[in-house]
């Protein structure tokens, strides 16, 4: 924990003023202001303060639009743009491409899998050896033609579902149930789309392409996890999704990978060429679009969105079929699948959430711990002076250079890091984290979400 009163002179050495009133940091500058929720027992830091007044000082050229809002939920550390756990307003014209970066639509899945843990224990080292070749190794047949992702892409998800061929691991997939599970996902009818904003591999002429990025979870904190589900705090909430102590579950963390990059990186650097020539550039470097060219970003970044869904199925099905194949389960469902890093229309404005996820009233939401801590399933309770958003995990607290010579010794703790890169088990080590605990109490009290299940980390897949 870093003392406040030394940070607070440092920061106004900047011309930056803290305060804090009950649980919450209240930020501001000449140019902007912002809220963090954040426990006294968090450490608040300075590059994250001067990331998250940034956004919030945002402003088209002309003067007419920009920021309504900003604050950040209790994971709230420094991005390398974005401050992670930052949720931003703009009015309904106007959006910041950096404010999303190029990880977008990087979300959360979780599946049941119908089968407790108990059952499971004897077959633990078949069935991780198996979902290590399809998740870690390249062991997947997933093709699909390039008019399944121009469908995607032009017309949604469901299309996606419909045109996909019944080849590779498309052929032993439930589609009704593909297609049923497509309202548990949050956000994602929202989303637009056109396959004219996607990379030309995927909307080509290819009678199948094998896209080497569908169905990875990519590097970083992104993972999938075989979880057990610990506590019941809502049993009414729990039954409706078919959550029961002892349930393994599946938690899948990842995003739109190489689409989201060719997307993002496109316009951050349309947005700063549409500065007008000759009209001194923000001293931060941060561009937004407005009007026309804000609604065309919305179409691109809807892109991206989609894939990133089309990604996570994919390494949901491919968990499926393991299970199916060894142990015969078939009896699997989706909880719900959300969105971190998106711009939502809601309520009039555009909510850009960087590492924050939506908690609308009665909807579920997915906060992890690390591959060492508890996750858990909440439900959102719509706080309108947080943008009825909440964190989407507890935030790093060490920055990964710094862990990348440390060797922890986990080897009794309960739960196993599967990766292929050992550095992994350094950069993503739970002392790399804040504990959840703090992070989870802190929303619960002040009024965001409520929990529903907790759930235990058992295997944790990492690429």
């Amino acid at each position: 924990m870093s003392s406040l009163p030394r940070l607070e002179k440092a920061l106004q050495r900047q011309g930056i003023h803290v305060e804090r009133s009950q649980g919450v940091y209240h930020l501001r500058n000449e140019h902007a202001q912002a809220s963090v929720l954040l426990p006294a027992t968090l450490a608040l830091e300075a590059k994250a303060v001067r990331q998250l007044l940034d956004f919030a000082a945002v402003r088209s050229p002309d003067g007419h639009h920009g920021v309504c809002k900003a604050c950040a939920t209790p994971d709230f550390h420094p991005g390398g743009i974005a401050p992670v756990g930052s949720i931003v307003a703009t009015d309904a014209d106007f959006v910041i491409p950096a404010a999303i970066g190029t990880d977008i639509n990087c979300g959360m899945r979780l599946i049941t899998t119908g089968l407790k843990q108990a059952a499971l224990l004897p077959q633990q080292d078949a069935l991780v050896s198996r979902l290590t070749r399809a998740l870690l190794e390249n062991g997947r047949d997933v093709p699909v033609h390039s008019a399944a992702f121009r469908a995607l892409f032009d017309e949604g998800p469901a299309a996606f579902i419909d045109r996909v061929a019944p080849q590779g691991l498309w052929a032993q997939v439930d589609r009704a149930r593909l297609e049923a599970e497509l309202a548990a996902c949050v956000g994602l009818d929202a989303f637009g789309g056109s396959a004219r904003y996607a990379p030309d591999a995927h909307v080509g002429n290819r009678e199948v392409f094998r896209d080497p990025c569908l169905g990875t979870p990519g590097g970083g904190n992104h993972f999938v996890e075989l979880q057990v589900v610990d506590e019941i705090f809502d049993r009414h909430a729990a039954y409706r999704v078919g959550l029961a102590p002892g349930d393994v579950v599946a938690m899948i963390h990842s995003g739109s990978r190489d689409v989201g990059f060719y997307v993002g990186r496109r316009w951050m650097d349309r947005a700063r060429q549409a500065w007008p020539a000759g009209l001194k550039h923000p001293t931060s470097g941060l561009y937004g679009l407005a009007g026309s060219l804000a609604y065309e970003y919305l179409v691109a970044m809807g892109t991206a969105a989609r894939y990133a869904w089309a990604n996570r199925v994919v390494l949901a099905e491919l968990v499926r079929k393991e299970l199916a194949e060894l142990c015969g389960a078939t009896a699997s469902r989706l909880v719900v699948d959300v969105p971190h890093n998106v711009v939502l229309r809601e309520n009039g404005l555009n909510i850009h959430r960087k590492g924050a996820t939506p908690a609308h009233h009665g909807d579920l939401a997915l906060i992890p711990g690390s591959m060492g801590d508890a996750s858990y399933i909440v439900r959102g309770l719509g706080h309108t002076d947080w943008l009825s958003s909440c964190s989407h995990g507890a935030g790093r607290s060490v920055r990964r250079q710094a862990l990348r010579r440390l060797k922890s010794d986990h080897a009794n703790a309960g739960w196993r890091c599967v990766t292929l890169r050992e550095e992994r088990r350094a950069e993503e080590a739970p002392e790399a984290y804040k504990p959840i605990g703090p992070v989870l109490q802190a929303q619960e009290e002040a009024g965001l979400i409520e929990a529903v299940a907790r759930l235990k980390p058992w295997v944790t897949f990492k690429a």
